[in-house]
């Protein structure tokens, strides 16, 4: 069953050729000119008609798999990934992995995606059971895994170049995300600030798990870690907590939560500069 929302009156899809000397070239050159979204590049069209009905069908609507999106979105799922991390790299190359990790997430997370297809009409095209658009977060997944298949499909019609036009469309769509982060640069530092304050001679500093990782979805996890003082009179001292998606986030994180307890660093180092005065 065909479902239709309000944005088939606010959006008007319509075909048009790039021109071109090489007549395949000129078929796989095909786009969909989104006229009532300009902030949107346009979409690349997916060039194989079986392909492209697939994109569109949930994986109940069909008894044949691969007339559906089923083994389709996990492809695109796939190359969403690469092309993230890679576009990421390359934008910004001074920053620690578990920050591309937490960039990436924000782009290909499920309410990304499935905002990209709400604004391309794909849910109008969708072909899913009558009762998903009733049920928000099941609609919300339906509408990224078709994003994720037409990404496949981009790919599996053209196999010269379709993984450059999906790279070239994604990289566009994406870039809009990243300029509003503004300049990433590597902030993992507050380590370093805290050792250089309160360390000494026979003074150790313990980061340690205080608890599990928590998994937080698409293979990511959560890590949550405290930072110890053993030393100028305290013995395994609590100075901060800290979560990260990597260890190295988390213990960053809380080596600078104990720089803001301005107190109690400010009575470390008042130790530290008592022990270590020359005695006379």
């Amino acid at each position: 069953m065909r479902l239709l929302t309000e944005l088939d009156a606010a959006l008007c899809h319509e075909e048009v050729h790039v021109p071109s000397s090489n007549s395949s070239q000129d078929q796989n050159s095909k786009i969909i000119a989104n006229k009532h979204n300009s902030q949107l590049p346009d979409l690349p069209r997916i060039t194989d008609s079986a392909l492209r009905n697939a994109v569109f069908t949930h994986p109940g609507m069909k008894n044949d798999i691969g007339a559906t999106y089923d083994r389709l979105e996990v492809l695109g799922d796939a190359y969403i990934e690469v092309i993230s991390t890679r576009l990421i790299w390359d934008k910004f190359q001074d920053i620690s992995s578990g920050r591309i990790s937490q960039i990436r997430e924000t782009l290909v997370r499920n309410d990304t995606l499935a905002d990209f297809a709400t604004r391309y009409g794909f849910d109008t095209k969708a072909s899913v059971p009558s009762h998903y658009a009733d049920q928000p977060k099941r609609w919300t997944k339906t509408k990224a895994d078709i994003f994720e298949a037409y990404v496949a499909g981009l790919v599996l019609s053209s196999p010269s170049d379709g993984y450059g036009i999906a790279e070239e469309w994604l990289t566009k769509l994406w870039l809009p995300m990243l300029e509003r982060l503004g300049d990433q640069r590597s902030t993992l530092h507050a380590k370093e600030a805290l050792a250089k304050k309160i360390m000494g001679k026979g003074v150790k500093l313990r980061y340690a798990d205080e608890r599990a990782p928590s998994p937080q979805g698409k293979g990511t996890q959560l890590f949550y870690v405290g930072v110890y003082l053993t030393g100028w009179g305290w013995h395994n001292k609590h100075l901060g907590s800290g979560q990260g998606t990597n260890k190295a986030i988390a213990g960053d994180e809380a080596a600078r939560q104990a720089l803001l307890n301005v107190q109690l660093i400010d009575e470390i180092v008042k130790m530290k500069k008592a022990e270590t005065l020359p005695k006379f």
